[in-house]
């Protein structure tokens, strides 16, 4: 059960077909060939226009051949946790549907509708076991519960993704969280030679007959630009086999499609090596970073900080289930803004949150943010770190928003810094809470 989605194919100003990765293996002829016998989806769902009407008859067909799955998963952790939160808000639709061999009437898609016919059929019995399992107090092991069947769940949990590993763990009851390989829009790379390995143990393996890998060594986990290079030795990447376990490159790479040590973006660092190929983890996109004067705060900073803040609010009963960032600089000095959508845990009796425990969420926050910032905010050249709680589903309407403009549902990722006026509309207006940093850090 693969949720999977497609972007519309577009032409080039010159005439030519591009689409993404996705779109083109799904595509395929022999994509096509093996669906039916591999996957619970049909091709209709895959490729309906509408992300939500595809989202609920994937699903749907996942509950109906319920015995049959034996892997759950998309290509992103994050997709798996959107569809997990789908499915709790409908389930009882689906069971009606199950119930009556009906698909609901908010499916209006010719395909999908005509995908519904071909399998679905009335099944009471099926229909009262999943409203039965649907309708408990707690959602924690569901995955297990609705296909029993099922090994693991396979979907890319490093990088930004690590943030949905937690979440996903409570859904899954256990069941192993598997990142298989390592991939981009420019080249296949590499695989996980441990595949049970913990989310935050992934190593990803390169494979060098998979393209020409080069690394470009990162000066204090940051690319240094070139014209600060003091000679043409700096600028030269390292090849494949002379990389240094615990040293930091972007990622390099040259293609038989004409590609030419093209920056993939990526920042990997090495753990070690399988014989003569290099194993890394990924760390973080390079150049994602929020700023309001020159310091420049990573994807991994961030990422850092907001893991030991959000550590205060596990006494109180309440989980961080997603989060971003902004530079606002409407006002000077300029700040660090922090969107949390918090969630209460199962038995949790407090309504809301300490304010003073969110103060100090900031102020964890800022202490655990590189040195530059300090010194910054020492001076008053940056001002005084901000959190602004969401309500729930504030990440889901941020989804559906870049969805909207094109973004594929199954390669969406949250962005870790927002730039555009229309996301920052869309999260600002839900802020339930706003808490600042009391004192500059240490």
């Amino acid at each position: 059960m693969q949720l999977m989605f497609t972007r519309p194919v577009i032409k080039t100003p010159s005439g030519l077909s591009a689409a993404s990765v996705t779109t083109t293996i799904y595509n395929d002829n022999g994509f096509r060939t093996i669906l039916p016998k591999l996957y619970t989806n049909h091709i209709e769902t895959i490729f309906c226009p509408e992300p939500e009407q595809s989202l609920y008859c994937q699903l749907l067909f996942g509950l109906i051949q319920r015995d049959e799955v034996v892997m759950l998963g998309s290509l992103f952790a994050s997709t798996v946790l959107r569809g997990l939160k789908y499915l709790e808000s409908h389930w009882q639709e689906m069971c009606s549907d199950i119930k009556t061999g009906q698909i609901s009437h908010r499916i209006t898609d010719s395909g999908c509708r005509n995908a519904a016919t071909s399998i679905m059929k009335p099944n009471p019995q099926l229909a009262n076991l999943i409203e039965s399992l649907c309708n408990c107090k707690s959602w924690e092991g569901i995955v297990r519960k609705l296909w029993p069947k099922a090994r693991y769940v396979g979907c890319i949990c490093t990088g930004v993704m690590r943030q949905y590993t937690a979440e996903l763990e409570f859904y899954c009851g256990g069941l192993p969280l598997v990142s298989t390989a390592y991939a981009c829009s420019e080249a296949a790379c590499g695989i996980n030679l441990e595949p049970l390995c913990k989310p935050s143990d992934v190593t990803y393996t390169l494979l060098p007959n998979l393209a020409y890998f080069e690394f470009l060594p990162m000066k204090n986990g940051h690319a240094e630009p070139i014209e600060m290079r003091s000679n043409i030795e700096d600028i030269e990447p390292v090849d494949l086999v002379h990389v240094k376990p615990g040293h930091r490159y972007e990622l390099l790479v040259t293609t038989c499609a004409g590609l030419y040590r093209y920056k993939v973006g990526d920042v990997l660092m090495v753990t070690g090596f399988h014989n003569n190929a290099p194993q890394f983890q990924f760390v973080e996109r390079q150049n994602v970073a929020i700023s309001v004067d020159q310091e420049k705060t990573s994807e991994a900073d961030l990422f850092k900080a907001v893991t030991e803040a959000k550590a205060l609010l596990d006494p109180l009963g309440f989980v961080l289930t997603d989060y971003t960032s902004y530079a606002d600089t409407s006002s000077t000095p300029g700040h660090y803004v922090l969107f949390w959508e918090l969630k209460e845990k199962e038995g949790n009796h407090c309504k809301e949150v300490d304010p003073k425990v969110m103060v100090e969420c900031c102020s964890r926050m800022e202490e655990s943010l590189q040195y530059t910032y300090k010194v910054y905010r020492k001076n008053n050249i940056i001002a005084a770190l901000e959190i602004r709680v969401v309500e729930q589903g504030s990440f889901e309407a941020l989804m559906d928003y870049y969805v909207s403009k094109g973004a594929s549902l199954s390669q969406y990722k949250r962005p870790s810094c927002i730039t555009s006026k229309e996301a920052l509309k869309i999260i600002d207006s839900r802020v339930i809470g706003k808490f600042f940093s009391p004192k500059s850090p240490v």
